[in-house]
């Protein structure tokens, strides 16, 4: 395969975080669905075993915490949301250490808010112990402490949260795993996406409109946008993806014109 100009950087990466939204790891109830993680758990492990290391951004703790309490569908009142995460939490980290540990392959939960990102004593030991658990060849799995937080809650779907991850964790790449494709120019809200850009050499508010444009409740393509505008920053490319497609996170990394890229603005220091 010949690859891309704008992809030859993607197979060079060795510190990759892997962002997973609701909706790559849920059912149409929003609900979890253990199957899709055992997906993506076995393409990270199949990386793994090329060298690459592994940082998992995962939602989905209030999608688990439906399925747990048996719920009829997903609360729409913060309290409810928060009160679903806090009993999904231990539930994913569940699912996520069952298909781990069928390779033997230890996994640490790392929950955080937007505290541990701005206040410098915290940012420093967010930093420190992430670089002990890569160093000790631990997986680590990120989340918004969302029964603490409610910002995340509302705008964000861990978009934001990932980006701040890619940077202090020094990463090669970041992937951002949703249910669409990429950016698209020509969306309507009738079911047409348009034409699919492949690839983003700058985010300008021309790139952001057509994000907005696009963006559909939690998590959108706008706050996916302005995510890779802190890591693209940072000298980390960015490349938005479907979760559904067939080994999406290896065809990513092969440089395989798939998702959009959004190419970092500079050299990574």
């Amino acid at each position: 395969m010949v690859l891309k100009k704008e992809r030859k950087i993607l197979p060079k990466a060795r510190r990759i975080v892997v962002k997973i939204g609701t909706s790559s790891i849920t059912d149409k109830r929003f609900r979890l669905d253990p199957r899709k993680i055992g997906k993506l758990v076995e393409e990270s492990m199949r990386l793994r075993a090329r060298g690459k290391e592994i940082i998992i951004v995962s939602s989905g703790a209030i999608g688990a915490g439906v399925g747990r309490l048996n719920l009829e569908r997903r609360p729409r009142d913060m309290s409810s949301l928060q009160a679903a995460a806090a009993v999904g939490q231990g539930v994913l980290m569940q699912v996520y250490s069952k298909y781990f540990g069928e390779y033997e392959q230890p996994a640490a939960q790392m929950l955080l808010t937007g505290e541990d990102f701005t206040d410098p004593r915290r940012y420093r030991n967010f930093k420190n112990a992430l670089a002990t658990l890569l160093k000790w060849g631990v997986v680590p799995i990120v989340n918004e402490n969302d029964s603490v937080e409610v910002e995340e809650i509302r705008l964000g779907d861990n978009d934001t949260l990932s980006a701040h991850v890619a940077v202090g964790a020094n990463a090669d790449l970041l992937v951002v795993l949703s249910d669409v494709g990429g950016l698209y120019a020509g969306y309507s809200g009738k079911g047409r996406r348009g034409r699919l850009i492949r690839t983003v050499e700058r985010v300008t508010p021309k790139v952001e409109r057509l994000a907005g444009r696009a963006s559909r409740g939690f998590g959108g393509m706008l706050t996916k946008v302005r995510a890779t505008k802190i890591a693209t920053s940072a000298g980390i490319p960015v490349v938005i993806a479907n979760g559904e497609e067939e080994h999406v996170l290896e065809r990513v990394v092969a440089g395989e014109e798939i998702g959009t890229i959004f190419l970092p603005e500079r050299k990574k220091k």
